[in-house]
């Protein structure tokens, strides 16, 4: 997508959100699956009572210790996706909250341009975004995780990342390890980074036939063949339960992270987190159209800084940042100058 065949534009530093003082074109971007990692949640919620209140509201929310799994599980208990999935929505949505009681510390508002989220990082976007309440996203991924860890029990599959090798390549292996079985990219990172999925047999082989192409390879602990056409069955009755769901119109607008265009309505934003299960996640496009939008600053909120990591594969020409790793100084210049109190005075008093 290019910017002429978007249908939102960039709020201008001088534009409609001038009220809360110069922003940059800044994009919100949340972490998938692969991120959680023991004691995720606990520095935050040492920081933050807004960040503390998220933790104890998921336990109140789906009655179970939600925060646990957050603060003391064990990097094995977190390899159970309907454990991983509610525990790192939650976590994300923690550092949102934090990110926010910081900056309104300083006298700002958090005003992002666009928001999106990889893979699983798109229910966190949705709520950002105010798509759906974080209760109601909290039980959606609730049920993600539960139909899938139900689906690797009926058909177990895997993933692997391969690295180092082409997008050419990789769809090469992938068709001549299809006589074992069905597999296919699920995500496709960054240049030269991907993620296969599918059955074990196939992804044993794939694996295999990768390092003979002079690629790296590494197993992925996750037994559901997520983000492939395997998983459609089990899309579908996420949807079911979606739909029982209330959805509001984003705002700011979400990125799709399955085919990279600006979703702003609340129907869009429905079936993005329904289809994106069977869908292949295409996040270095998802990055490049934020980019052609104009976003030249990005801040990873959640655990973690692999979308932070990648986005220097990806394009060099932006800046990015992680809530996990930001000092105070680095969030002040994150929310700009501080509007001048004779420019405060000004819309006080209506001018």
């Amino acid at each position: 997508m290019t910017p002429s065949q978007a249908t939102h534009q960039p709020t201008s530093a001088t534009g409609p959100n001038a009220e809360d003082g110069p922003m940059p074109y800044l994009a919100l971007v949340f972490p998938g699956q692969g991120s959680q990692h023991h004691g995720m949640g606990t520095h935050v919620a040492e920081l933050s009572p807004a960040a503390n209140k998220v933790f104890s509201d998921a336990d109140a929310i789906l009655d179970a210790d939600v925060s646990r799994l957050c603060f003391t599980s064990s990097d094995e208990e977190l390899e159970d996706t309907q454990k991983t999935q509610p525990a790192l929505f939650t976590t994300s949505l923690a550092h949102l909250a934090y990110l926010r009681e910081r900056l309104e510390e300083m006298g700002r508002k958090l005003v992002p341009t666009l928001i999106a989220g990889h893979s699983l990082g798109q229910y966190s976007a949705a709520v950002a975004a105010n798509a759906i309440d974080f209760s109601d996203g909290l039980r959606l991924v609730q049920e993600r995780g539960r139909i899938m860890a139900d689906w690797a029990k009926n058909r177990p599959g895997g993933l692997a990342a391969l690295l180092g090798l082409s997008d050419d390549d990789v769809a090469e292996i992938c068709d001549d390890a299809g006589t074992e079985g069905t597999v296919a990219v699920a995500v496709y990172n960054c240049p030269g980074q991907v993620v296969v999925s599918g059955d074990i047999d196939a992804i044993e082989t794939t694996m295999k036939l990768a390092r003979d192409r002079g690629g790296r390879v590494r197993r992925l602990p996750i037994s559901v063949p997520s983000h492939t056409p395997l998983m459609r069955d089990a899309a579908r009755e996420l949807a079911r339960f979606s739909e029982q769901l209330r959805y509001r119109d984003p705002n700011p607008p979400l990125v799709s992270s399955i085919s990279a265009r600006l979703l702003t309505t609340a129907s869009e934003v429905r079936d993005e987190l329904s289809n994106q299960l069977c869908a292949a996640v295409q996040w270095a496009n998802c990055v490049m159209a934020m980019r052609d939008e104009g976003i030249h600053r990005f801040v990873e909120v959640g655990p973690g800084q692999a979308l932070t990591n990648l986005f220097r594969r990806i394009t060099g020409e932006v800046e990015a940042l992680s809530t996990d790793a930001a000092s105070g100084d680095d969030l002040r210049e994150l929310a700009g100058p501080v509007p001048s109190t004779s420019a405060a005075a000004g819309r006080k008093n209506g001018s």
